[in-house]
C-alpha cells in the first residue's frame, strides 16, 4: 500500500474513534460531575437529577460533535498542535458547557451548581487534553534523546521568532535538533529562559558558549536585524565550525507563524552586510510608462533584470537588442509568459554594426536607451584589446550616434569602477565611454551637435545627415549619462559562482591575491540605481553609488567554504592564484580630480565631469578607433595617450601597496618621508595628455 493510501485509511480510522472518544468523555465528564456533588455515591442522586441527565446528555453530546466537526477539531496534525488550537478547543468546548446549562435547565430542571462548573472543567479537559497530550509527549520525548543523537543548536535571538523556533524543534516528531542556549543582545534577558532553554549571554558569547554547550548548529532567529547587525554576528558565527541558517525577513511575524520550514541557508551575500538600496522607484515608473525603451546587452545579467523592471511597469514598448541568441531567447520567453501583453521585441545584431543599429532606431525610435551591451571580463579584454575598443568603446559611441539622430530622450551608458584610474584595457575602454557620453553632451547643449562625426561607418550608408542640410542636428534633446557601479553579486563572471563550484569539486579555491578588495552590491541594487539615473539625469552626469564598505576577496573565499560546512585550509584548501593581467588590488569609485554631490538619495551621489577638451578627444578617439580596427599591437600605448590616469597594474598595485604600507605606518605613530618629498607627491598620476 502507498504512503498516500495508508494515511488516507489511518485517517479513517482515527476520526471515528476520536469521535467516539469525545461522546464518551461528555457523558462521562458530567456523570462524575454530578457523582462527586452527592459524595461519590450512587445511590444518594435524585432519580430526577439521572433522569434528567440520561435523557439530555446524549443528545449534547451528539450535538458537541457536530460542532466539533464544523471547527474542524478532527482534522488537526496532534504533532502541530499549539497555542492557538489550544485556545480555539477551550473556547469551543466552553461555549458548548454553556448550551449545556440552558439546554438542561429549560428543558429539565435546575441542577446542583457544582454540577455545571464540574462538568464543564472535566469536559474541557478530557476533549483539549487528548489532542494536546501527543504533542506534550513528542516534547518530552525529543528533550530526553542524548547529545549523540541529537544536533546541538543555538538560536541568536531570543524573541518571538527565536521562541517559536524552539517550539518547532522540540514538538517535531522527526526533527534531530536540539536546542541547547540562546543568545540576546538585550541584557536584560541573560540568566532567563525561553521555552526551558537558558539564554546565556549577547554576540560577544557567542564563541565561548559554542564551545561550552558543544553546538554544532546556529540558527539566527532575527528577522528584523539590520544588515549590519546580521553581518557582525554572522561574522562571529563564521569562526565557529557551525552550520548556520537564518529567517529571511520580518514577514514571517506578520501573523506570529514561524517554523523550520522557513529557515533557509546563510548565503555569503549576508556576510556583506549593507542595507539594499531604496530608490523612489515610483518616479522612476512613471518616466518609463508608455515609453519605448531599448535594452542593449539586453541578455546579459544587468539587461535582463533591466527589461524585467522595465517590463513590469507598462512601456508602450520594449526591444531587448543582444548579440547572444541563447540570452535574449531566455528572457523572451520568461517575460512573455509574465507579462502577455506586453509589447516585446527581440532583435539580434551588434552594437559595433551601425548598419544594424541604425536600422534598429530607424524601425522603432526608443525614446530610452540603457546601453549595456559591452566586453567586461578584464583578463580576456587584457589578450584582445582592440575587441575591448571595438565593442566598448566604438560600440557605444555608433549607439549614442543613432540614439542622438533619431529623437530619443534618455541615454544611459552602464559604467564600472574599473573605469576609475584604469589598469587594464576594460576599465580603460569604459572610461573612453564615459568621456563619449561628456562630449555628446557638451555637443549638443552648445548646439554643435553637427560636429560630431560618424566614426567607421560602413560606406556612408547609415550617414545621419542624408540630405547635407544639416537639419538633422537641429533641436537635439538627447540627454546622455552614466552610471558607475562595482561587482554585482550573481552575476556573469562573479567570483561567487566560481568559488561555489571549486567548492564542490572539493578545491582548491582559488584567490588571485590575499590583499585584493572588492566592492559588491546586488543585481537588483544596480538595476534600480541605473533606472533612476535615466529619470534624474539632466546631461554629462556620472552617477556613482555608495557601495559600502569594501569586502576581501580572501575572507569572503574562507566564509563561503565555512557556510559549505568545511574548514579552510583543511577541508578545502585556498591557493593564490597571483593577480590576472591588468588586474587592480584595489578597486575605486571615483577618480581623485572628481567630486561628489548628493542627491535625493543619499546612497546615489552625482561625479563633478573632469574638464577636457572634447575637440582634441574626438581626434585621439579617431586614432584609437582605426588602431583597433586594424588590430595594431600598439593600441595600448594610443589608448594611454589618450587616457592619462591609465596606468598598467603592475605599476598601479606597486604604488597602491606603498601608499597602505605608508598608511599604515602613520596609524602606529610613524611619519614616511622619503628623498624631501611627500609620499602623495610621488603618486600624483599622469597628467593627461589631453589639453584641458
Amino acid at each position: 500500500m502507498s504512503n498516500k493510501k495508508r494515511v488516507l485509511s489511518n485517517r479513517k480510522i482515527q476520526i471515528p474513534l476520536l469521535m467516539i472518544y469525545d461522546i464518551a468523555a461528555i457523558m462521562a465528564s458530567y456523570f462524575f460531575a454530578l457523582w462527586f456533588r452527592f459524595d461519590c455515591m450512587y445511590s444518594a442522586i435524585p432519580h430526577d437529577y439521572l433522569t434528567a441527565y440520561a435523557i439530555f446528555c446524549p443528545i449534547y453530546a451528539v450535538v458537541c460533535i457536530a460542532v466539533f466537526y464544523g471547527f474542524r477539531f478532527y482534522n488537526m496534525i496532534w504533532s502541530f498542535v499549539g497555542f492557538n488550537e489550544f485556545v480555539q478547543m477551550m473556547c469551543v468546548s466552553g461555549c458548548m458547557s454553556l448550551l449545556h446549562i440552558f439546554g438542561i435547565t429549560i428543558l429539565f430542571r435546575n441542577m446542583p451548581i457544582s454540577y455545571y462548573l464540574i462538568g464543564m472543567c472535566f469536559q474541557t479537559i478530557a476533549i483539549t487534553g487528548i489532542r494536546v497530550s501527543y504533542r506534550l509527549l513528542l516534547i518530552l520525548k525529543n528533550r530526553q534523546r542524548t547529545a549523540d543523537d541529537a544536533n546541538r543548536v543555538m538560536i541568536i535571538g531570543a524573541g518571538s521568532s527565536g521562541k517559536m523556533i524552539i517550539r518547532d524543534l522540540h514538538g517535531g516528531e522527526k526533527i534531530r535538533d536540539k536546542v541547547v542556549c540562546a543568545i540576546d543582545d538585550n541584557p536584560g534577558k541573560k540568566g532567563r529562559f525561553i521555552e526551558g532553554v537558558p539564554i546565556v549571554g549577547n554576540r560577544d558569547d557567542i564563541l565561548a558558549n559554542v564551545k561550552k554547550y558543544n553546538v554544532n548548529k546556529i540558527f539566527l532567529a532575527m528577522p528584523s536585524a539590520t544588515a549590519a547587525d546580521k553581518r557582525d554576528i554572522l561574522n562571529i558565527c563564521s569562526e565557529t565550525d557551525c552550520e548556520l541558517k537564518q529567517l529571511p525577513s520580518i514577514y514571517q511575524l506578520v501573523n506570529g507563524q514561524v517554523s523550520m520550514s522557513d529557515m533557509k541557508n546563510v548565503s555569503v551575500e549576508d556576510l556583506l552586510g549593507r542595507e539594499p538600496i531604496k530608490t523612489d522607484m515610483k518616479e522612476v515608473f512613471d518616466f518609463i510608462n508608455g515609453k519605448v525603451v531599448l535594452v542593449t546587452g539586453g541578455g546579459g545579467s544587468i539587461g535582463s533584470e533591466l527589461c524585467r523592471q522595465v517590463a513590469a511597469h507598462h512601456p508602450k514598448q520594449l526591444i531587448i537588442f543582444d548579440i547572444y541568441e541563447n540570452n535574449a531567447y531566455e528572457i523572451q520567453l520568461e517575460l512573455r509568459e509574465k507579462y502577455p501583453d506586453l509589447n516585446l521585441e527581440t532583435l539580434i545584431g551588434s552594437v559595433r554594426d551601425s548598419r544594424r543599429i541604425f536600422e534598429v532606431f530607424e524601425d522603432y525610435r526608443p525614446d530610452i536607451v540603457y546601453h549595456a551591451a559591452a566586453h567586461k571580463h578584464v583578463p580576456l579584454m587584457e589578450d584582445s584589446p582592440c575587441e575591448a575598443i571595438k565593442n566598448n568603446a566604438s560600440g557605444t559611441y555608433k549607439t549614442a550616434y543613432a540614439a542622438m539622430t533619431h529623437g530619443c530622450q534618455r541615454f544611459v551608458l552602464i559604467s564600472t569602477d574599473k573605469a576609475v584610474n584604469p589598469t587594464n584595457i576594460m576599465g580603460a575602454s569604459k572610461r573612453i565611454c564615459e568621456m563619449i557620453i561628456q562630449t555628446f553632451d557638451e555637443k549638443i547643449k552648445s548646439g554643435k551637435a553637427n560636429e560630431l562625426p560618424q566614426f567607421f561607418t560602413h560606406g556612408g550608408t547609415e550617414n545621419a545627415d542624408k540630405d547635407g542640410t544639416g537639419s538633422v542636428f537641429k533641436n537635439i534633446r538627447t540627454e546622455f549619462v552614466a552610471v558607475r557601479f562595482g561587482n554585482v553579486l550573481g552575476s556573469n563572471g562573479s567570483v561567487i559562482p566560481i568559488f561555489k563550484k571549486q567548492i564542490e569539486k572539493g578545491g582548491p579555491v582559488t584567490v588571485t591575491h590575499p590583499d585584493i578588495i572588492r566592492y559588491f552590491m546586488t543585481i537588483p541594487e544596480a538595476v534600480s540605481l541605473v533606472m533612476m539615473a535615466g529619470t534624474i539625469a539632466h546631461g554629462g552626469e556620472i552617477f556613482v553609488l555608495d557601495m559600502g564598505s569594501p569586502v576581501k576577496i580572501d575572507t569572503l573565499a574562507r566564509n563561503l567554504i565555512k557556510l559549505s560546512g568545511f574548514r579552510p585550509d583543511v577541508d578545502i584548501k585556498i591557493e593564490y592564484s597571483g593577480l590576472r593581467p591588468g588586474e587592480k588590488l584595489y578597486e575605486e569609485k571615483l577618480m581623485s580630480e572628481e567630486g561628489l554631490t548628493k542627491t535625493a538619495n543619499d546612497l546615489i551621489y552625482i561625479g563633478k565631469p573632469i574638464p577636457f577638451d572634447a575637440d582634441s578627444f574626438l581626434v585621439h578617439l579617431d586614432v584609437i578607433f582605426a588602431a583597433a580596427y586594424k588590430n595594431k599591437d600598439h593600441i595600448k600605448d594610443a589608448v594611454a595617450d589618450l587616457i592619462g590616469t591609465y596606468k598598467p597594474a603592475e605599476v598601479y598595485n606597486s604604488d597602491t601597496a606603498r601608499m597602505n604600507a605608508v598608511a599604515n605606518e602613520k596609524e602606529n605613530g610613524y611619519e614616511h618621508t622619503g628623498n624631501g618629498s611627500t609620499y602623495e607627491d610621488d603618486l600624483v598620476f599622469e597628467q593627461r595628455k589631453i589639453p584641458v
